[in-house]
């Protein structure tokens, strides 16, 4: 886009003031009436003008049908009266009456009147037609203010912003001096094309010209800047706009809904509003409803929502809609289910808050348990709404596929693959990312890869998610290739990508590859490390026995490792024989005063295999401190659309007996080909006891799980388990040898990674079952 030209300004120093916009012509009569001519009188006069004369009853306005036919016949009209005729066809979108009016001008010679052509340019832009307008455009002999601003808000309005700030380029190279209602055109044509360097342009001639107060302008001032993420510059415009109505308020208000850092000041705008005396409307009030979601602060929404009440806007949909989600996003299930059902009337943003709601508070669930629950509660309320009349969009499918994605569940996210494919929505970048998201987290890297390879589109967050999916799946040089295929695409890594390629570089024991990737982040890219960088660092020196490199390099980095670091450590230092350094990292480890029960049941087996017992004591004592309570094993495996769910030791189910010599019989031949059993310290209820039995637990609720994958699913199928807590040590062996003796791959998603057994191994390499 070219830079605004400059404007002459005659006659020396001060700048002219824009000449007003067009005023209605005096000629124009009420919308909705039209006087038609008589020919055969020589006067010209209209014949309602002489019917009046002659003291006769004066005519009743003629309807836009009638007024039509009366075209059709031949008949002429004034030129003025094309106007209402027009505006009838903006108002019914009818883009044919439009082209028959266009064509009856051209026969009656009207089309050369400047005032009916500039209402011609803004019905065809209105009924989406903006190849007529220009054509028409084009075509005029004169054009004043309006002709223009009428070309450039139809541009606008049809999301063709570049053409429309073209057309104000030209405009003023033409030497024609915009009214401030052309300078609010191209400033919302510069907010829909997203070309801040274009609007601050505008905004010094508005400067300039001293129109900087208007409220239509300031209005627009701010929605430009808050919309390329400036606030400080929009509150600064926000300030000098003398008379601020209600699009002004509600304008800042949106703008600090859309961003989580103005939460605080979006609620505080609401009073000040309020306090101004000027009365908010449902989409103020949907803004400040979307705060208090944000703020998670229901009792606040509660407040609001009365407020909605009392002014009567409780009704409208999209007031109905962020009330509704606040609830959800507090987890008030119920209470928005009620919201939801009492509604006689909901559109598809209505369906994809419950949707999106309930995928949001899956991760603020208090267990595995209740997230899963929600979980199918999305999936229920996705089967809903396409057995109702509406239909998904692309947040649909991004929201469901996410849902999918955190439950593990491929048969559902397989069949909303077809859909999105059927509906054409799979075309768009957002639902395909989150397709790759869902197979690599279900344990299919070649549908992911598959999906990712055709996407025609990709964006960073879809490069990300690839290359987390490889190194996830243990092939860290397809993880390596494809950030570096990245790079050479010229698409700029962020923070995650860095932790995803160093994680890769972990498992592949690429130390050279590792620092360079570390520095790369640094010196290139400007991204400062973050506690995620560096444990990927220290984990590639444990996974590699270099203890002393992992303990140097957090002494040379000076950052302070976190309880996930401090609990690798630990349990490198204990795999590889280390037992000072493990003891060191364990002190250091009790000094955070860890919240994880994982990682007090990591030290606990520590301290009891050693016979360290003094330790074990402490331990248990600062568990019943933090008030941690016991740890909770729970499995899930879904079979044709069932879900089981599994405890440990669990004997609930109908085929627990099966279940149990299947594992019985697997452990056994396992044996036979170098299984060991490794016991585990459990928390039971006799943790009080100084010197608890290990091993009370036979059968962690993922065996039972995979064992009934075995039982109730064809031979050769993928078994797919999810597990709240981290593998122990002991199920991940036996089931790497299941795997084996079964001829099966098994995926296992726990609470760190997951785990893709095939022919006896894991893609984790085994190093990821700490327990």
């Amino acid at each position: 886009m070219a830079s605004v030209p400059l404007l002459a300004v005659s006659g020396g120093t001060a700048a002219a003031p824009f000449p007003a916009a067009a005023g209605a012509d005096a000629r124009r009569p009420p919308p909705g009436s039209v006087a038609v001519v008589d020919k055969s009188n020589s006067n010209g006069r209209s014949v309602q003008a002489a019917q009046n004369d002659d003291g006769m009853e004066p005519l009743r306005p003629l309807d836009v049908e009638e007024a039509m036919c009366m075209l059709r016949e031949g008949k002429a009209v004034r030129s003025a009266m094309y106007v209402p005729l027009l505006h009838r066809c903006v108002e019914t979108g009818s883009l044919g009456d439009a082209r028959a009016l266009h064509g009856h001008m051209v026969k009656t010679g009207t089309s050369a009147d400047m005032f009916v052509a500039t209402s011609l340019v803004n019905a065809y832009m209105r009924c989406g037609a903006s190849r007529d307008a220009r054509r028409l455009f084009d075509g005029m002999p004169e054009k004043n203010v309006v002709t223009w601003t009428a070309l450039i808000t139809g541009y606008t309005l049809n999301s063709q912003p570049v053409a429309a700030l073209e057309v104000f380029v030209e405009m003023l190279e033409a030497g024609r001096y915009p009214s401030h209602f052309t300078l609010g055109a191209a400033l919302n044509a510069c907010s829909a094309s997203d070309n801040i360097g274009m609007g601050k342009q505008v905004h010094g001639y508005i400067i300039k010209y001293g129109t900087e107060s208007i409220t239509s302008i300031g209005n627009s001032l701010c929605r430009l800047y808050a919309k390329s993420g400036s606030l400080e510059s929009a509150m600064r415009t926000f300030r000098r706009v003398p008379d601020k109505n209600v699009i002004t308020w509600t304008t800042m208000i949106s703008a600090c809904a859309e961003d989580e850092n103005y939460v605080e000041l979006g609620l505080t705008l609401f009073l000040d509003m309020l306090m101004d005396g000027e009365m908010p409307n449902e989409f103020t009030l949907t803004s400040v409803m979307s705060l208090c979601g944000t703020r998670l602060d229901l009792n606040l929404g509660k407040q609001v929502q009365a407020f909605c009440f009392k002014i009567g806007c409780e009704t409208n949909l999209p007031v109905k809609n962020s009330t509704m989600y606040l609830y959800l996003r507090k987890g008030e299930t119920e209470e928005a289910m009620r919201l939801f059902e009492d509604m006689d009337d909901v559109s598809i943003i209505t369906w994809n808050a419950m949707i999106s709601g309930y995928a949001q508070i899956m991760e603020s669930a208090k267990d595995d348990l209740h997230a899963r629950s929600r979980g199918f509660q999305a999936l229920k309320i996705f089967r809903d709404l396409k057995r109702s009349s509406m239909k998904p969009d692309l947040f649909t499918f991004s929201s469901i596929l996410s849902v999918c994605s955190a439950m593990m569940a491929l048969e559902q996210g397989e069949q909303i693959h077809a859909q999105a494919l059927k509906t054409g929505f799979l075309a768009d970048v957002v639902v395909n990312s989150a397709l790759v998201n869902m197979y690599n987290k279900c344990g299919c890297i070649e549908d992911a890869t598959k999906a990712f390879v055709e996407m025609s589109t990709r964006t960073l967050v879809t490069w990300t998610s690839m290359i987390s999916g490889y190194s996830q799946h243990g092939q860290p040089q397809e993880a390596i290739q494809l950030f570096e295929d990245m790079i050479f695409a010229g698409v700029k890594p962020n923070e995650v990508t860095f932790v995803s390629v160093l994680s890769a570089c972990s498992y592949a024991g690429l130390v050279e590859e590792a620092e360079r990737y570390f520095n790369m982040m640094k010196e290139e890219y400007q991204i400062e490390p973050v506690v995620d960088h560096y444990g990927c660092m220290i984990d590639m020196f444990v996974r590699l026995g270099r203890l002393d490199d992992a303990f140097s390099f957090i002494k040379r980095t000076h950052f302070e490792p976190n309880e996930a670091i401090w609990s690798s450590l630990v349990a490198g230092c204990r795999s590889h024989g280390n037992m000072e350094l493990a003891f060191y990292a364990a002190d250091r480890l009790l000094d955070l005063k860890p919240k994880g029960i994982e990682t007090y049941v990591l030290l606990l087996n520590m301290y009891i295999s050693s016979g360290r017992w003094h330790d074990v004591a402490r331990v248990r004592k600062l568990m019943k401190h933090e008030d941690l309570g016991i740890l909770r094993d729970r499995s899930w495996i879904t079979i044709k659309d069932k879900v089981y769910f599994f405890r440990a030791n669990d004997k609930t189910h109908e085929r627990s007996e099966d279940l149990y010599q299947l594992l019985e019989n697997l452990l056994e031949k396992a044996k036979t080909i170098g299984y060991e059993p490794y016991q585990n310290a459990e928390l039971s209820d006799s943790e009080d006891d100084d010197k608890p039995a290990a091993g009370s637990v036979k059968h962690h609720s993922e065996r039972l799980a995979v064992a009934l994958g075995l039982l109730q699913t064809p031979p050769g199928a993928t078994i797919r388990v999810t597990k709240n807590i981290t593998m122990c040590r002991d199920c991940h062996s036996s089931i790497k040898f299941f795997s084996l003796l079964a001829n099966r791959e098994i995926v296992v998603r726990d609470s760190k990674r997951l785990h893709k057994f095939k022919d006896g191994r894991c893609s984790c390499r085994d190093f990821s079952a700490l327990l």
